[in-house]
Formats: C-alpha cells, sequence, structure tokens
C-alpha cells in the first residue's frame, strides 16, 4: 500500500464494508433464488403453495429478501465515496461504524420475514416432486385398498417409489418404463369430504388428480374395508369432477368374498391381471408432445 496513513486507514476500511456488502448480497441472492419463481410455478404447485403458506406474504417476504441484497450494496457506495472525500483521519473508523449500523439495522427490519421465508421453505421442501412433463396416471381410491401393493406390482418390487408425508399418510411417486413410454404413477388416496374438509394429504392427492394426472386406475377392495357403496360413490364422485379416461382395478381377490367380487366384474369392466393393467395403461394416454429427454418437474 502507498500514500499516507489516512489513505491505507480508508482503504482498510473501505474494504470492510465490501466484505459486508458482497456476503450479505450474495445469501441474499441465494435466498431468492432458493424459492422458485411464483409467477411461472405450474398450475399444480401454485395451488398447493397458496394452500399452505400465506401466498401474498411469501411474495412480499421475498421482495424483501431481494431489497436487502440491493440496498446494502447501494449504500456501500454511498460510504465508499464518503469514505474516498473524507480528509480527517477520525472520521474513517466512524464511517464505517455508521455504515454497519444502517445495515444492521435493515437486517433486523426483516427478521420476521427470514423466520416465515425459513419456515415456508420446510413446507415446499415436503411437497411431492411431480414430473409434469411426463404421462401420469392416479392411483385412486380409498386408503389401504391395495393402491400402494398395484403401484408396486405395476413398476417392480426394486423400483423408487417416493413417499412425500403430510400426516400419517402420504403421496407415492414411482416410474413405470423408459423414454417417450415412461409413466409416472401417482398413489392418491381418496375421500368423500368436500375440498375445505380434506386434510393435507387429500387436498394434495386430489388437486394432483385434478392437475397433473390424464388418467385414473381406481381400486375396489371387495373386502369391504371401506364399504362397497362408499367405494362405489367414490368412484362416480372421481369420474364426474376429473373428467379422465379410467381404468378399474380389483384388488384382494385371493381374500375377498366370491359373491362381492362377481358383483363388481359384473357391474365394471374389471382388470385383475397386472399385466393386462401395464399393456391398457400404455394405451390409455398416448405419449405427450412435450415429453422430451430432459424431465421437467
Amino acid at each position: 500500500l502507498h500514500g499516507g496513513r489516512i489513505e491505507k486507514s480508508r482503504w482498510i476500511e473501505t474494504l470492510k464494508m465490501q466484505v459486508v456488502a458482497d456476503t450479505i448480497s450474495s445469501r441474499m441472492q441465494s435466498i431468492v433464488k432458493s424459492f422458485p419463481s411464483l409467477d411461472n410455478l405450474p398450475e399444480f404447485y401454485n395451488q398447493l403453495v397458496r394452500l399452505h403458506i400465506e401466498y401474498g406474504q411469501l411474495k412480499l417476504s421475498l421482495g424483501s429478501v431481494h431489497w436487502l441484497g440491493m440496498n446494502v450494496q447501494k449504500i456501500f457506495q454511498e460510504y465508499r465515496r464518503k469514505q474516498k472525500m473524507n480528509t480527517r483521519f477520525e472520521r474513517v473508523n466512524a464511517l464505517t461504524r455508521e455504515y454497519l449500523g444502517r445495515v444492521s439495522s435493515m437486517v433486523k427490519q426483516l427478521k420476521k420475514d427470514f423466520i416465515f421465508l425459513e419456515e415456508a421453505r420446510k413446507i415446499m421442501k415436503n411437497f411431492p416432486t411431480i414430473k409434469t412433463s411426463l404421462r401420469t396416471i392416479a392411483i385412486a381410491g380409498f386408503p389401504n385398498v391395495g393402491k400402494t401393493t398395484l403401484l408396486s406390482k405395476l413398476t417392480g418390487s426394486t423400483a423408487e417409489i417416493n413417499t412425500y408425508p403430510f400426516t400419517t399418510k402420504g403421496v407415492n411417486v414411482a416410474y413405470l418404463g423408459k423414454g417417450k413410454e415412461r409413466i409416472q404413477l401417482l398413489d392418491t388416496p381418496g375421500t368423500l369430504n368436500r375440498f375445505d374438509k380434506m386434510n393435507n394429504i387429500e387436498q394434495i392427492a386430489y388437486l394432483a388428480m385434478k392437475l397433473c394426472s390424464h388418467g385414473i386406475i381406481y381400486v375396489f377392495d371387495p373386502t369391504e374395508e371401506y364399504p362397497l357403496e362408499k367405494q362405489e360413490k367414490l368412484y362416480e364422485k372421481i369420474r364426474r369432477e376429473a373428467h379422465l379416461p379410467t381404468l378399474i382395478y380389483l384388488s384382494k381377490t385371493d381374500i375377498g368374498e366370491k359373491e362381492k367380487i362377481d358383483f363388481l366384474k359384473g357391474k365394471y369392466d374389471c382388470i385383475i391381471d397386472v399385466e393386462e393393467m401395464k399393456q391398457k395403461l400404455a394405451a390409455l394416454v398416448p405419449p405427450l408432445r412435450q415429453e422430451t429427454s430432459e424431465e421437467q418437474s
């Protein structure tokens, strides 16, 4: 370093302020980038965010964090100019303290925003990862009717099945086939409740079926863990609301009563064989035009 004592001190103090500005600005940018662009979210994720997080507050908090990152740099430029023009040695450290005080005050103002964003991040981390570029089939029916067993049989015992818990139950996501023939399967527990009366997992399952799915496998359970009357009501509700091509699978035929199995087979075009289901699945929904090797989520 060349120059007198004051020049050296101004250079050191300016460098200190720059490190603070760059560190905070970089960290704020990282926080903003860790969240998806809210205006460009697929409808499914847009609805999930609005359902589980205060959407308006999320946008405000992200905007505040972005503002902080920009303003610490703006204020740094202001104090760098002041430091450059300063000719009094006793003012060198005082300017740095002023700068740090203003920055500290700004950071403290955003404390509630940081807490809110951390909670929002934890919630969004548990959202199911659904690839919107893939053909998607929802396996629907009441809990414990055999949906997850069917999912395992269709995709193979070694297939990756991801569970996304929100309550004691979860949404399972797995994949069948490869390349353009790949199909995404969603295990979506059903309910006869209205949407506003559903629990978290039921609401997510409903939105996944309605906004992400291109077809449905409805699972009937002849052992009647849920009465057949309710299972039929749920089937009609899903068919009425989803307006999607549907296949019907009859589970637990090895332990169900023959009379009830025959009743369901007579009333509905039920599939019992998993291999037959695989063949019909491929024809149920044609490949999507937007399907590419780069799967988007």
